[in-house]
C-alpha cells in the first residue's frame, strides 16, 4: 500500500499539479495506511474513517487557481461548476469550504461533500478527493477537480478579468513560470506505416508517455490508437497514457473478437475516424487550453442551451474544426470523422483534441502540438484585449 502511495504522490509532482511536501494519501488496508504530508495525511485518514470509501488523496495545488475560484464566488454559492466535459461527465459539480469555516470540524464537513461528490476544494488546504476502490482512483478525481479548476479559472479571468488582490501578480507567475514552452522537439518517432505488433505496441506506449510529459493530456484521460491490415489496438479504457505496457488492445475492425470489451470508450470514434480518414495512427488529448478556447463560441443569441449534445455547427479555431458531441459512442463519434480527414485534426467542445498520422504518430503529435500552441496564444490575445480594456 505504502508503495502505491509513493507511486501516485509522485505522479502529481510529475504532472507538476501539486507542491512537492504537500501531498497525503490513505488507504484503507486492514488497517488505515496514511503517508505523505503529517497535517495532510492526518486529515486523510480521518475522512477514511468516516466514510466508505478506500483511497483518499488530500494535496495542495501548485497553482493558486482553486482557491480563487472560492474567493471570487458568490457568498451565498458553495460549489463551482466548471463547463468541461469532465465535470459535466464524471464530477457534475465541485463543491467547496471556504477558510472561515475552517475553524469548525474539517474532517466532518469534507466528508458530508465527499458523500455525494468524488472532490472537495478547501479554501486554503487543497483538494481532496476520493477513491471508491482505490488510492489511484483518488489520484484520478484530484487530478480531475485540478484539471477542471484550471480550465474554469482561466475562462472566468478571460470573461471577468483579475478581481482580487495579488491575483493579477499569480497569473503573471502562472504564465511566465508554470507553463513551459510546448514542443515537440527532443521526442523519436517510428517511421511508418508500422507492421509488426511488437513494434506497434511499443510505439503506441512510448507515445502515450510522451503525451503525458508535455502536458497534453493528464494521466488517465485521452486515448491512442494504430491501425494495422484489420486490426486497430487501442489503449483500454481508463489506462495511464504513460503507463500503457500491458493496457493496448488489439480489436479487429470485423468484431471478431471481444478485445473490445475492455478497449477505450472512445473505439467507435477511432474505428470511424480511421474509415474516413485513411489514418495509420490517432491521438487523442485533453491540452487545457484547446479545452478553454473550445468553448469560447462567438455565437450571440443562440437558441441552444445544451451545447456538448444540441449544436451542429462547425466552428473553427485557427484551421482547426471545433465540433460538440458527447463522449463515448455519442455524438462525437458521429461528428469528429467527417471534419478530420482534410485538416488532420479536430477540436471538441469542452473536451480535447483529436489527431491523425498518414504513417504513424510524429505528425499526429506534433498536430497536438500546433493546436495547443495555437489556442494558448489566442487565449492570451484575448484576455490581453481584455485587460486592455478594462
Amino acid at each position: 500500500m505504502l508503495d502505491q502511495i509513493a507511486e501516485y504522490t509522485h505522479k502529481l509532482v510529475a504532472d507538476r499539479a501539486a507542491l512537492p511536501g504537500e501531498i497525503a494519501f490513505a488507504a484503507q488496508d486492514d488497517t488505515i495506511v496514511a503517508a505523505g504530508n503529517p497535517e495532510l495525511a492526518k486529515l486523510a485518514g480521518e475522512l477514511l474513517s468516516r466514510l466508505s470509501c478506500l483511497g483518499m488523496a488530500a494535496a495542495r495545488p501548485s497553482l493558486p487557481f482553486a482557491d480563487f475560484l472560492v474567493a471570487r464566488a458568490p457568498r451565498e454559492e458553495s460549489h463551482i461548476v466548471p463547463r468541461d466535459t469532465e465535470t459535466r461527465t464524471f464530477l457534475h459539480d465541485i463543491p467547496f469550504v471556504r477558510r472561515e469555516a475552517l475553524e469548525a470540524e474539517l474532517a466532518e464537513a469534507i466528508a458530508r461533500l465527499l458523500g455525494n461528490r468524488k472532490g472537495v476544494i478547501v479554501e486554503g488546504v487543497g483538494i481532496v478527493a476520493s477513491g471508491a476502490l482505490t488510492v489511484e482512483q483518488a489520484y484520478i478525481n484530484w487530478s480531475s477537480v485540478f484539471h477542471s479548476a484550471f480550465v474554469k479559472y482561466l475562462q472566468d479571468v478571460l470573461h471577468d478579468g483579475f478581481l482580487l488582490p495579488g491575483e493579477a501578480e499569480a497569473f503573471d507567475a502562472f504564465r511566465s513560470g508554470w507553463l513551459r514552452p510546448l514542443t515537440a522537439e527532443g521526442l523519436v518517432f517510428r517511421d511508418g506505416p508500422l507492421a509488426d505488433p511488437a513494434e506497434i505496441l511499443a510505439e503506441i506506449a512510448a507515445v502515450g508517455r510522451y503525451t503525458v510529459e508535455r502536458g497534453l493530456v493528464d494521466s488517465f484521460f485521452g486515448n491512442i490508437s494504430c491501425k494495422s491490415g484489420g486490426v486497430i489496438y487501442i489503449s483500454q479504457t481508463a489506462a495511464s497514457l504513460d503507463a500503457l505496457d500491458g493496457c493496448i488492445d488489439p480489436v479487429p475492425t470485423d468484431n471478431s473478437s471481444t478485445f473490445g470489451i475492455t478497449a477505450s470508450s472512445e473505439l467507435l470514434a477511432h474505428r470511424r475516424i480511421y474509415e474516413h480518414s485513411g489514418a495509420a495512427a490517432i491521438l487523442h488529448g485533453h491540452p487545457k487550453f484547446a479545452v478553454v478556447m473550445s468553448m469560447e463560441c462567438t455565437e450571440r443569441n443562440c437558441p441552444i442551451t445544451d451545447c456538448w449534445k444540441e449544436c451542429d455547427r462547425v466552428r473553427f479555431l485557427g484551421d482547426t474544426p471545433v465540433v460538440a458531441g458527447e463522449i463515448g459512442a455519442g455524438g462525437l463519434a458521429k461528428r469528429v470523422p467527417p471534419v478530420i480527414a482534410g485538416p488532420r485534426k479536430a477540436v471538441v467542445y469542452g473536451h480535447g483534441v483529436f489527431t491523425v498520422g498518414a504513417r504513424g504518430f510524429g505528425d499526429a503529435f506534433r498536430a497536438m502540438v500546433e493546436v495547443e500552441n495555437w489556442c494558448r496564444d489566442a487565449y492570451f490575445r484575448a484576455l490581453e484585449g481584455k485587460l486592455a480594456k478594462g
